[in-house]
């Protein structure tokens, strides 16, 4: 028997045992509202009570969105932030997680899970602080559960609402608090109010900034902003209305078209919205992916395409692609296109990875972006609703389908004005089964058809993107991510290093994050 067997079985082992040892943190009566349900179990969470394999996805979370970050710093506009706010090791952590919080986001790079798009505060603020706190690995990787947990709950709740995605900004107020505080090993009375204090004025984005300006560089550093000066507030001894999640004049009321607020301490200690993280591999909204891979697949297949060489791409996808890039084409025009908009096409970046197999971070600025055949081939792309791939939607868990079985029949108000009554009778009646998501899913798929001039067509068609969350990505997902990071420059010894970050002091700590920023 190999060392490296060895180690790993022992590895297993412990795993194992471990899991079997933990107990679920404290809650406090369920006669309490949500939130301070909320509040009393993440502020008592230790890392004893989080089963290994969530903890290895997060730190496979940790390292995804410091990729994403680093992507972020080197894009013309990272830069510009980064002159306006400062670098982030800064030596304020509050200042450093905004920055840390928009330089990880506005690519689209950035992780998701049911629900929202969580590493951008779940992760960055947790980083700011464990640094500046000088805390170690396992302290690190516990405060990015507790944030995970309490953002994807408090986005859940509204996930039946106008705002989703990238949009429901909101995700970071509670993303940024619960990382924080637990950071600071802060008290749970502390958490309520420094919750209630930061969704006292949820932010709302408007649709033409978000999709025609620089302003989406904002759609995470504002929140987290927020969140920063109710922390502070909180600390201070200011006080949040401890039930506005769902007061009738609360959260809810404005953010959701039908309210779950049983979402939000729903499962504590046995249901990990952790484990339904889907990690990024391409840059852009997460309905591009699997058309990304798709044509990664055929341009193996075929080389290099010519546009003179290409009558048509057909690219077919769930109603929820399709919604998304008709918002964007809107403003996607050429090279000159708003980068806001054209990180959710689709033509663009599939005619990219049609032409050169791959596409990354680089394609969004110059001179890829000014290449003229690329726009030339995004010309001949079309996409089509595929009503089975819409039902498999439907039917996962992220980004809507756990809603939908949550609120049982009265999703069909929402679902209606999603999609109309073709999508009311498409999904049909869908009822909670009490999933804990150890198997969850995300299928947002896509097939790509491209229709060559000489007759030929080549098809290619994938379900899960690569990376999100299936049993694909859960057995691979360190591998991934390591990947990820490698392709944006990122260095070896941080990489290979991820899967001790558990086991790291906080001197190590400090030295692994600064060489992941600092190289």
């Amino acid at each position: 028997m190999t060392a490296a067997v060895l180690s790993e079985r022992v590895a297993r082992a412990l795993c194992e045992q471990w899991e079997q040892q933990t107990r679920p943190a404290r809650s406090r009566p369920s006669s309490d509202t949500p939130l301070r349900e909320l509040s009393h179990w993440a502020a008592n969470l230790r890392p004893e009570h989080i089963p290994c394999r969530v903890l290895k996805l997060a730190a496979s979370q940790v390292l995804s969105q410091i990729a994403s970050i680093r992507a972020g710093l080197e894009h013309p506009l990272g830069r510009r932030l980064v002159a306006a706010f400062g670098h982030p090791m800064q030596r304020d952590p509050r200042a450093a997680a905004g920055v840390f919080a928009a330089l990880g986001s506005w690519l689209n790079l950035d992780d998701t899970a049911y629900a929202g798009h969580l590493s951008n505060s779940t992760v960055a603020v947790p980083l700011a602080f464990a640094y500046a706190r000088q805390l170690d690995g396992l302290s690190l990787l516990t405060a990015v559960v507790a944030a995970n947990e309490c953002a994807a709950r408090i986005t859940a709740s509204a996930t039946l609402g106008p705002l989703r995605g990238q949009s429901a900004v909101h995700t970071h107020l509670a993303g940024a608090v619960a990382g924080r505080l637990h950071c600071d090993r802060a008290p749970a009375d502390q958490w309520e109010n420094a919750l209630g204090l930061a969704f006292a004025m949820p932010n709302w984005p408007l649709m033409r900034a978000f999709l025609a300006s620089d302003a989406r560089l904002f759609n995470t550093f504002t929140p987290v902003r927020t969140a920063m000066d109710a922390c502070d507030a909180a600390a201070a001894g200011l006080r949040g209305a401890p039930d506005i999640i769902e007061h009738q004049d609360g959260f809810l009321a404005r953010f959701a078209t039908v309210p779950l607020p049983q979402a939000v301490a729903k499962g504590l200690g046995s249901r990990w919205h952790t484990n339904t993280l889907s990690f990024k591999m391409h840059p852009g909204g997460p309905r591009i992916n699997a058309a990304v891979d798709c044509a990664a697949d055929i341009h193996r297949e075929l080389g290099p395409l010519r546009p003179d060489d290409v009558r048509e791409i057909v690219v077919e996808a769930s109603l929820y692609t399709l919604f998304a890039g008709e918002r964007a084409a809107r403003y996607v025009d050429g090279p000159a296109s708003p980068l806001g908009a054209l990180v959710l096409d689709v033509p663009y970046p599939v005619a990219t990875t049609l032409l050169t197999g791959d596409f990354s971070v680089d394609d969004f600025s110059s001179p890829h972006l000014d290449d003229p055949a690329r726009w030339a081939l995004a010309r001949r792309v079309r996409l089509e609703h595929d009503t089975a791939m819409t039902r498999e939607l439907f039917l996962s868990d992220a980004p809507f389908g756990e809603a939908v079985r949550e609120a049982g029949p009265l999703a069909t108000p929402w679902l209606r004005g999603f999609g109309g009554d073709a999508l009311v009778d498409l999904v049909g009646t869908l009822e909670a089964d009490g999933r804990d998501f150890s198997r969850s899913t995300k299928a947002t798929g896509a097939r790509v058809t491209v229709r060559l001039t000489d007759g030929r067509t080549v098809t290619r068609s994938r379900l899960i993107p690569v990376g999100a969350a299936g049993p694909d990505t859960r057995v691979r997902h360190s591998e991934m991510v390591q990947e990820k990071f490698l392709s944006v420059g990122g260095p070896r010894r941080v990489a290979d290093t991820v899967g001790r970050l558990h086991r790291m002091r906080p001197r190590g700590v400090r030295r692994w994050i600064e060489a992941a920023f600092l190289d």
